[in-house]
């Protein structure tokens, strides 16, 4: 599989692309925890169809320390015992934030539940989390970049 534009590549693409890149590096030090983050975009990346950013982040995840059982249960992490009940609420808040237009959207029941969890600044990180995954995801998933050949760090 090829993709159909090499988007960083390409002058326009590769600015864009460039400048969110920048956006993410600001949630490096942000007060959401790295093992939720990548929960956030592994989730938010399978429901979007994107199998690069699923790549990315899974890999990402694993050699942050996550467990192949808690990575490969993701999409499954309502029926799974491996997550907690803060990572269940962010991963709901996600799910829900993906699905907009099939439900109009975070539900305030969603949203409650997931600041019984986190603080303020936690919540606008996994906000800032989820709508930066759904930008990466959109881009690659529109020109079709193939996952598979994504090595830990090569975007750092």
């Amino acid at each position: 599989m090829n993709a159909r534009l090499d988007y960083f590549g390409n002058p326009v693409g590769g600015k864009f692309m460039r400048t969110i890149v920048s956006a993410g590096r600001g949630l490096t030090d942000s007060p959401l925890s790295l093992t939720i983050q990548e929960l956030v975009r592994m989730r938010a990346s399978q429901i979007n169809g994107c199998a690069v950013c699923l790549d990315i982040h899974t890999k990402e995840a694993a050699a942050a320390g996550e467990t192949d059982v808690r990575i490969n249960l993701v999409a499954v992490w309502r029926e799974a015992t491996v997550f907690s009940e803060a990572e269940r609420a962010a991963l709901e808040v996600t799910e829900q934030a993906c699905r907009m237009a099939d439900g109009g959207g975070v539900t305030d029941e969603a949203w409650a539940n997931a600041a019984k969890h986190f603080d303020e600044d936690q919540l606008a990180a996994l906000v800032a989390v989820i709508a930066l995954i759904n930008a990466f995801n959109r881009v690659n998933a529109i020109v079709q970049n193939p996952g598979g050949d994504y090595r830990v760090g090569q975007f750092a």
